[in-house]
């Protein structure tokens, strides 16, 4: 993901439409795995942030690149921070 938001200029708008949603993406998974663990201020964090980057995607993919990597940088952090406080996550193997 880092190298995506250090590339982030050299992508079309489309292409960053896809890497806001691939974000927004992996933010919901940070939010269900936080409330899952009993975080649920992480997980509301995380899903608001996502909810509000995947409907926006479009508008945040033409925004001034300093914005896009601004936005990107924040929800890699909440992503990272998420990781390092939660290295072993709960593993189910529950059939869906």
């Amino acid at each position: 993901m880092e190298e995506q938001i250090r590339n982030i200029g050299d992508l079309s708008i489309e292409e960053r439409e896809d890497v806001f949603v691939d974000v927004a993406t992996a933010l919901e998974g940070t939010a269900r795995e936080g409330f899952v663990e009993g975080n649920r201020h992480l997980a509301a964090l995380s899903a608001n942030m996502a909810q509000a980057i995947r409907v926006n995607a479009d508008e945040l993919a033409r925004d001034d690149l300093r914005n896009t990597e601004r936005i990107l940088q924040q929800a890699a952090a909440m992503i990272s921070q998420f990781n390092a406080t939660h290295p072993y996550r709960i593993v189910s193997h529950a059939v869906h």
